[in-house]
């Protein structure tokens, strides 16, 4: 999935200079602001037990299950429904669920009535999201993941498993420059493709792991990781507008909507951290209530934080330091001026005094 901010091209960077620092007992990992869970899920498979946390309940539902699952899903109580299952080895259910709920009938359900031009016609707005048919195909799968969850069919890690196979799939038939601030005028060849459900990966270990959807600065007064790892927003690009659709997806709780592009109220998502006055407070507060043994910080040239903020925060809790890359800017869309095709990313770092 395209992500503002995502760290997947620079993962190797972060473990290198995070691994370079901390003590080899430290094993319990945090990863703050998860996003997409990239971070964390690296950090899962280096077998870290980890603690994630996103705001945004869409980033909840991924974390939940490239974080939380990490034993193969079983869909025992599927067998009735599925009969298929029962000769499916059980590392492959997952595939058969997927590919069943591929194939069953469109439903004219919310996302195609506000996101379609078809649920569009005659109306204020005529969205153009999604071809009809996947709008139509999203809400049936959609619907029948929550069927099938109010009915026991499906045990809490199988559900968050298949709303994720839902969010990344669809996010690829999207008629969008990549973020859905906004649609495209006409129907790109993409999001003209048959919609098909794919599987999400399974990463399987052997810890245990802590998922949370708080407030970031209200959930650090409750944990007590090794490491922790902080990734906030740089701007203010406030992630509620951007991934909207994502949100109404993944809660599928008819939201009120309005304007153009079909916005949810997103006011208790708002971050302090793309605010200008408010970023050093919230950043402040935050690091002077941790409680980790290691601190470090994902933050590129271009923030609203100064080099010279940063550090003045960070040392207030022990021996301050910093490594940087350069990299490729992410691009949300081509029609915006970028004055350099490069940026640099830091991670500061803190060993804390305890």
């Amino acid at each position: 999935m395209n992500y503002i901010g995502s760290k997947l091209s620079l993962l190797d960077f972060l473990e290198e200079s995070i691994t370079s620092i901390v003590d080899k007992d430290c094993r319990i990992f945090c990863d703050l602001f998860a996003g997409t869970g990239a971070v964390g899920s690296h950090f899962k498979k280096k077998g870290y037990s980890i603690i994630s946390n996103d705001i945004q309940y869409y980033s909840y539902v991924l974390n939940r299950h490239y974080i939380g699952n990490h034993k193969e899903l079983k869909f025992s109580k599927l067998l009735s429904t599925l009969p298929a299952l029962k000769s499916t080895a059980i590392k492959l259910r997952k595939n058969e669920v997927c590919r069943y709920l591929s194939n069953i009938k469109g439903n004219k359900g919310f996302i195609y009535q506000n996101y379609s031009i078809g649920g569009g016609k005659s109306k204020e707005f005529e969205r153009m999201y999604y071809s009809d048919e996947n709008a139509k195909k999203c809400d049936a799968i959609r619907k029948k993941i929550e069927e099938w969850k109010l009915e026991d069919k499906i045990n809490d890690d199988e559900y968050y498993f298949l709303l994720t196979s839902l969010l990344e799939s669809i996010d690829k038939y999207s008629n969008t420059a990549s973020v859905y601030g906004a649609f495209l005028k006409t129907m790109k060849k993409s999001a003209l493709r048959t919609f098909k459900l794919s599987h999400a990966n399974l990463i399987l270990n052997d810890q245990e792991h802590e998922i949370y959807n708080e407030e970031s600065n209200n959930l650090i007064t409750k944990i007590n990781p090794d490491i922790l790892y902080l990734d906030p927003p740089y701007n203010q690009r406030q992630y509620g507008s951007n991934y909207h659709l994502l949100e109404t997806i993944a809660k599928y709780d008819y939201p009120e909507i309005h304007g153009k592009t079909g916005l949810r109220n997103y006011d208790n998502q708002k971050s302090d951290y793309c605010s200008k006055p408010k970023v050093k407070k919230a950043f402040k507060n935050l690091i002077l209530n941790s409680k980790s043994k290691y601190i470090f910080l994902s933050y590129n040239n271009e923030g609203l934080m100064s080099l010279k903020d940063i550090k003045e925060v960070m040392s207030l809790k022990g021996k301050y330091g910093f490594f940087t890359k350069e990299y490729s800017r992410y691009k949300a869309d081509n029609n915006r001026n970028y004055l350099t095709n490069k940026t640099t990313e830091y991670i500061h770092y803190v060993e804390c005094n305890l």
